[in-house]
Order: structure tokens, then sequence, then C-alpha cells
């Protein structure tokens, strides 16, 4: 089981991640705006974040900049989540850091995937095996 944080202010997307994720075994921490997001990722760090590119207060891109400028949150896996499909909107969020990028509408079943691998390569670079 993952602890992940996803930003996203819809509220049906909202609930389509979280169970989604949930169902898959993992533990979900929604926040609706961006700068709730940073906070609670600097107060208990998660295994991956999920991030609108959109939402209230800091965007996803600027939650992601604040985090990859910060040595403590740098390593976590930023997988992006978005309504944005345009290449300009890919290369940003790229260049800023992301790992990965999934446009709406989404398969459930290929962001548990994409996310578990995120998870999964972060958990192996954190923890060497013995």
């Amino acid at each position: 089981m993952a602890r992940i944080l996803y930003a996203e202010d819809d509220e049906i997307v909202g609930e389509i991640v979280s169970d989604a994720l949930m169902d898959a075994g993992h533990a979900v921490g929604w926040l609706k705006d961006g700068d709730s997001a940073l906070e609670a990722i600097k107060a208990r760090t998660p295994d991956l974040v999920i991030l609108d590119y959109e939402m209230p207060g800091l965007s996803g891109v600027q939650v992601l900049r604040a985090m990859r400028s910060d040595s403590d949150l740098a390593m976590i896996p930023v997988l992006m989540l978005t309504a944005h499909s345009g290449d300009a909107d890919q290369n940003i969020a790229f260049y800023e850091g992301a790992d990965d990028y999934i446009t709406k509408p989404f398969k459930p079943r290929e962001l548990i995937d994409r996310a578990e691998w995120l998870i999964d390569g972060n958990i192996k670079r954190a923890k060497p095996k013995p």
C-alpha cells in the first residue's frame, strides 16, 4: 500500500481517481487546491503525488516546481492528470519535472498501472536491496 496525495478541484474526477486508487489498495489524500496540496506534501511525504494542471491557488505546475526546488521533496514521483492535452502543456510539465502525464478522459486501470509503476520505481530508489 502506498500513500498517494491527489490534488484535483473537480468533484467527479476526484471521486473516480480516489476510488480507483483505494480499490487498488492505496491510501489516498485528496485535496482541492494547490496550496493545500503543497502544505500536505511538506507535512507528510507521500509515495506519489498526482496533480491536476489547473486548480485554485497554486497550479499543478507551480506545485511541481516548488517540489523540485525543495531537496526534501525533489525525489517524490509526480504524475500530472489533466485535461490539458497540448504538446506545449506536456512539454512544460516534463520540463518542470513531471515523471508522467495522463490526459483526461482516462482509463482508471491505466492510471493505476502507471501510478504503481512510479511508486515501485520510487521505492526501489529509496530503499536499496540488501
